[in-house]
């Protein structure tokens, strides 16, 4: 009678105790096996800020590293623009873009898409390959930026998104620079045809890719605002700039253009003189004459507002993009006309070279003014292309000596051999700005529902 257990107390106690050694038990069987799933299948990390309206495709595999050969380019226009179609259905609407600017430079282990012996159109001072510079390593390395991809160029891609239009670069030696860069990524995909050419050292030419009826061109204007360029053979040792016009040059031909692309400020740096409605507003490095100094930072600001209100006027309320390179400083080690240099051989590491005043306004005026006339665009788009950090972090990139074919040989003409900091080899760095310009692109052409 004492041994039957028959009471409630009595018969849950064994109960009590299995149940206690058995949720031990099951957590010794499951956390291993939890540890070890999420070992296998890791979680995916969240987007990072901003990632959402910044990709562009990011799957898509028209972004290859691969080239697209000629033939494949010469599709029929039907079929290449079922494929614009095709990859802009991929991409986000979203305006403005990812930050671009915000990145940093990292190894890689690719070629470039194409070599300095192989394009035709590269300026001969920027064609550090043939002129013999000895080290190859600034040929790789790509800009990352931090929050978003930035995918290869895609030469046959650019170009179906340029069919049928006109495409003009418009500024000094650095518009020159970017759309040199164009052309020998471009011509990986196809062989642009010089159909036009006025005035010396490359100064207003135009390609045609045939396949495409596409459009490429350059204009020379250091300025954009009206202006007489320095001659100092003839004595003229200052600039004169009428800041509240337009260059004629590129504006009467900007209607015809569907994309076009600024890039100057170097020029601003010399000395010049300025009028504004036919009265002197002031001067720049000018203690010869009775003028007011006034530097070039307003100066320069007036002239981006000048150069975006003739491109509203004359496009109203059309589908064009207005691109503003920023502004690329230069790496002189030492004054540029007294045997400076830039002899680097990798990119600064990130906050190793602190970006100079001069450069920074430079760059803030010209994101400040675009952002400004994208307000009032209207079916006009207009965006700062921000390389300025980017560049910065390149001085490895420049042709440096080799501006001249063997600079070094014979002795190198006593040690005293001239260098340019301030363009780019080709290829090199300034590809990349043409890799981000690709996606604006891309954006633009979404953004319109072309």
């Amino acid at each position: 009678m004492g041994t039957t257990f028959h009471s409630h107390h009595q018969t849950t106690k064994p109960r009590y105790f299995f149940m206690k050694k058995l949720i031990p038990w099951t957590l010794y069987i499951i956390l291993p096996l939890a540890l070890l799933h999420l070992y296998l299948f890791p979680l995916s990390p969240s987007p990072p800020p901003n990632s959402t309206s910044t990709t562009i495709s990011d799957s898509s595999s028209s972004f290859t590293a691969t080239t697209t050969t000629a033939a494949a380019a010469s599709s029929s226009s039907s079929s290449s623009q079922e494929e614009v179609a095709d990859e802009l259905s991929q991409q986000p609407p979203s305006w403005p873009p990812c930050n671009y600017s915000d990145g940093r430079w990292v190894p890689h282990s690719g070629e470039p898409l194409y070599r300095g012996t192989s394009c035709k159109t590269i300026k001969e001072g920027q064609n550090c390959m043939a002129h013999g510079r000895p080290d190859t390593g600034y040929l790789h390395w790509r800009w990352q930026p931090q929050h978003c991809p930035l995918p290869p160029f895609d030469p046959a891609a650019f170009l179906r998104l340029i069919e049928n239009k006109h495409l003009a670069f418009v500024g000094d030696s650095m518009a020159r620079n970017q759309l040199e860069s164009l052309l020998c990524l471009l011509a990986t995909a196809s062989e642009p045809e010089l159909v036009y050419r006025d005035g010396e050292d490359n100064k207003f030419r135009r390609w045609l890719f045939r396949d495409w009826n596409a459009t490429v061109s350059v204009l020379w204007s250091p300025f954009l605002v009206k202006g007489d360029e320095k001659q100092e053979a003839l004595g003229l040792n200052y600039n004169t700039l009428y800041l509240e016009t337009a260059d004629e040059r590129w504006a009467a031909e900007v209607e015809a253009v569907d994309v076009v692309v600024f890039s100057f400020g170097h020029w601003y740096l010399h000395s010049a003189i300025y009028y504004e409605n036919g009265v002197v507003l002031g001067c720049h490095a000018c203690p010869e004459f009775n003028h007011t100094e006034i530097g070039f930072f307003d100066v320069f600001r007036k002239a981006v507002k000048t150069a975006f209100g003739e491109v509203s006027r004359r496009y109203g309320n059309a589908d064009k993009l207005v691109v503003l390179t920023t502004f690329s400083p230069a790496h002189f080690e030492g004054e540029w006309d007294k045997a400076g240099a830039c002899p680097k051989t990798e990119p600064y590491k990130q906050g190793e070279k602190e970006m100079q005043y001069m450069d920074a306004l430079m760059r803030r005026i010209e994101v400040e003014e675009a952002a400004e006339a994208e307000k009032g665009g209207g079916r006009v788009k207009f965006e700062a292309l921000d390389v300025t950090e980017m560049a910065l972090l390149r001085p490895d990139g420049h042709p440096g000596p080799y501006m001249h074919p063997n600079p070094f040989a014979n002795g190198g003409g006593g040690g005293r051999v001239q260098n340019d900091c301030v363009h780019w080899c080709l290829p090199g760095p300034i590809d990349a700005w043409n890799e981000i310009f690709l996606q604006i692109v891309r954006r633009w052409k979404k953004s319109e529902g072309k």
